[in-house]
């Protein structure tokens, strides 16, 4: 992960053992950037343990504000499970995803480069702070990172070929169904919470079922992935009226990614002009205008479509 993050971004991440951290496993480590700049102060809280939440996330715990004079310092949680004493510790390609993913909210917090804390790192709206942590998964999986780390533990034999294309096909099995049902359920959100104030929807089976005809998506075979009676996201989790932000986020990560492969600049090159156009202005700018300072347009869902095996 370090690599990846030196290879695009110059960054480099120095163990500060002297630095007390708030648990015996949380790891301290000084960002710098290529010219030996501080950057900030990352924390790595990797182990499951019993008196940690389940799950994976990214907090900070420093933002940064230039009014304030303050360097972000940001932590990540994982829940791997802890290997005995002397043992390697080893990741299933899906938590390598997902400390990919968290990462990139901690990368998000720490180029952080504006005056206000309420407007630092991954304080953005809702339909955009998934975008930059899913454009860092590309990282885990690109030949020169993968090669760097995906090696068994004992022989050092690097992941073969064969391996790789086939994880890569397994991941669009299902993908169709797995589209439409988050769509239905997307939907379903939007209908409850365009209901003008005061209407009454009467029986709430029968809404979401009207809802899902209008768009074609009242599928026996397909369901929405929430029903109503038990659709916490959106009516206990923050995101009412804003569960497709997932699906947004993916279609900006995907033409993301197309841009770093096809540029014709280095990763590095590519790397900084992310970082200066995108990750330094947490919610200081329009996110959408951010998009297009790098991108030179508009996003476009071919790249989500193509990835998802739906273009064909």
């Amino acid at each position: 992960m370090f690599h990846a993050a030196g290879l695009v971004y110059g960054l480099n991440f120095t163990e500060r053992p002297d630095l007390v951290g708030y648990h015996a496993d949380a790891r301290v480590f000084e960002v710098t950037d290529s010219a030996g700049e501080p950057v900030g102060l990352y924390l790595g809280d990797f182990y499951a343990r019993p008196s940690k939440r389940g799950g994976a996330w990214m907090d900070e715990l420093v933002t940064q504000s230039h009014l304030l004079g303050q360097r972000p310092v940001v932590v990540n949680n994982l829940n791997i499970a802890k290997p005995p004493a002397g043992e390697p510790t080893l990741l299933t390609w899906s938590e390598v995803t997902t400390l990919f993913h968290e990462f990139g909210h901690a990368l998000h917090g720490l180029f952080s480069d504006v005056r206000y804390p309420l407007l630092a790192g991954t304080e953005v709206p809702r339909d955009f702070v998934e975008y930059p942590s899913q454009v860092n998964e590309m990282w885990s999986d690109w030949p020169e990172v993968r090669d760097n780390f995906a090696r068994h533990h004992a022989t050092g034999e690097a992941m073969p070929a064969e391996l790789v294309t086939r994880m890569k096909e397994a991941e669009n099995f299902g993908e169709g169904f797995r589209t439409v049902e988050y769509l239905a359920a997307t939907l379903v959100d939007w209908a409850w919470h365009t209901l003008p104030a005061g209407t009454d929807p009467g029986d709430a089976e029968a809404f979401e079922a009207a809802a899902l005809a209008r768009y074609g998506l009242d599928l026996d075979a397909i369901p929405p992935r929430y029903r109503t009676g038990y659709f916490a996201h959106i009516f206990a989790g923050g995101y009412a009226a804003g569960y497709y932000g997932y699906i947004w986020s993916e279609v900006l990560d995907a033409d993301t990614v197309e841009w770093f492969k096809e540029s014709g600049r280095t990763i590095r090159e590519s790397g900084e002009i992310f970082r200066r156009e995108l990750l330094a202005r947490g919610g200081s700018v329009d996110s959408m205008s951010a998009f297009a300072g790098f991108r030179g347009r508009a996003p476009e869902i071919a790249p989500l479509l193509a990835r998802r095996g739906l273009s064909g």
